[in-house]
């Protein structure tokens, strides 16, 4: 095993933190090596890519202002070669900065100012979330219409073609068709992808169905696979 679990946090990950503000690398990295956590630290974009292809970090904190390139254009490149989780951090409380962020394939992101214990708790949360292809008495297959998941080789088709999607987009994906019939709040989403000691901005759920949907070459105004029930959420085929 790579990595043992105690009672309160999962050792021996590795998690890369990317900033241009060197206090701030510091301080966030003392913190996580006191969980147990094995951190490496990157200042620049291109550096941050590097250290990504050589550490093999399980996730990675990652600023949105960089210099070299910025982190939307870190994260880009990262998610050619690595399905590492990777929690975006911005300076502005904007929506554009969040969803640039992870249209780039971001699990996840969190405004600055925050407490490096606000932090360490959401890292924590991500390492730990349940993986929904292991849910007891689920079939491994699922198919809706032209859509197939394997849930065992974490495998998506769309009428005989594979889709290639970051691990939480499949993660959505997956909770959704645990329960086809079924239509999820966003908290339930939350909760079986992200953790029941997840918090944060519920909508981060609508953006990874919109880019699910993209992938999938679904029409969210005529959909074939993801439908939205207005007011309570989403759930799986035309409805």
């Amino acid at each position: 095993m790579r990595y043992r679990r105690t009672s309160q946090v999962i050792e021996g990950l590795r998690v890369l933190v990317v900033d241009d503000e060197v206090p701030l690398t510091v301080v966030v990295s003392s913190y996580l090596e006191r969980e147990g956590f094995k951190v490496s630290v990157a200042h620049t974009g291109p550096d941050a890519v590097e250290a990504a292809r050589n550490d093999r970090p399980d996730l990675i904190v990652l600023d949105v202002m960089l210099p070299g390139f910025d982190g939307v254009e870190v994260c880009r490149q990262v998610r050619q070669f690595s399905d590492a989780y990777i929690i975006m951090l911005t300076a502005r409380d904007e929506e554009v900065d969040k969803i640039l962020g992870l249209s780039m394939g971001a699990d996840d992101y969190l405004v600055k100012p925050f407490s490096p214990r606000e932090l360490i708790a959401r890292v924590r949360a991500m390492l730990r979330r349940p993986r929904t292809s292991s849910t007891s008495g689920l079939a491994e297959l699922r198919v809706v219409g032209g859509l197939t998941i394997d849930l065992e080789a974490r495998l998506i088709l769309v009428d005989g073609a594979p889709v290639e999607v970051t691990r939480t987009e499949f993660d959505v994906l997956a909770a959704m068709v645990s329960r086809p019939r079924a239509v999820l709040t966003r908290r339930q989403l939350i909760e079986a992808v992200w953790g029941p000691g997840w918090y944060g901005d519920e909508h981060v759920v609508d953006v990874h169905v919109n880019h699910l949907r993209t992938k999938l070459g679904d029409d969210a105004t005529d959909p074939r696979f993801v439908r939205t029930v207005r007011g309570v959420g989403y759930g799986m085929g035309t409805g």
